[in-house]
């Protein structure tokens, strides 16, 4: 018998077992994601059926989407505008991104944090999940907020004229550090990764 395969295959010890036990408190919180998500589905729902009912001619259905967006605007609005779907669409567009934001979050971090999902050879594995970690998931997830920024800035700017240029302003400077430090978050996984590689030279 090897001393390495009796070390390997002894059990842990009671504290160094309760410590690794206890990623399981985890699970609420991914449980609670699930709950999150379910709302905004329930949410995008709500939207797009206030959008179907505006479109045959429901005033209250249209009242229910300038509310939600926040528009105004000098004129009485009793017809959907160009301007109204497009701010209705970018605010399900956001509605999507945000809840692939919290599936990369349940199912990155279980598969990473919490315990293997063995969905190897699984016709609907997604494809990033065959090569997920920490350093992975942190750099999608920080692409996946740009995104969403990027949509809400947009948002902004159809919408600008029912904001401060201050509001305007500070959007656009958040965005912009939102996009610095997803660079900087690419490139220092880029710079840790780098030594592994550069020993075969």
């Amino acid at each position: 018998m090897r001393p390495s395969d009796n070390g390997n295959n002894s059990p842990l010890r009671p504290l160094p077992n309760l410590i690794f036990a206890s990623r399981w408190l985890q699970l609420p919180l991914y449980l609670g994601l699930i709950l999150a998500q379910a709302v905004y589905v329930f949410h995008f729902w709500v939207e797009l059926v206030h959008l179907l009912e505006a479109v045959f001619g429901s005033q209250k259905a249209l009242q229910a989407l300038i509310t939600s967006i926040g528009y105004k605007s000098d004129v009485q609005i009793s017809a959907l505008n160009e301007t109204i779907i497009m701010l209705v669409v970018l605010a399900l567009i956001d509605v999507v991104m945000i809840s692939n934001l919290l599936i990369m979050v349940i199912v990155g971090g279980y598969e990473t944090f919490v315990s293997r999902m063995n969905l190897e050879g699984h016709p609907d594995q997604p494809e990033w999940l065959s090569h997920v970690n920490a350093s992975v998931l942190k750099v999608k997830l920080a692409t996946a907020i740009i995104g969403i920024s990027s949509i809400h800035l947009l948002k902004t700017f159809i919408n600008a004229a029912n904001y401060d240029l201050k509001v305007l302003m500070w959007q656009t400077i958040i965005h912009i550090v939102f996009l610095l430090s997803a660079l900087a978050i690419a490139m220092t996984d880029r710079l840790m990764s780098a030594p592994s590689g550069s020993k075969s030279h």
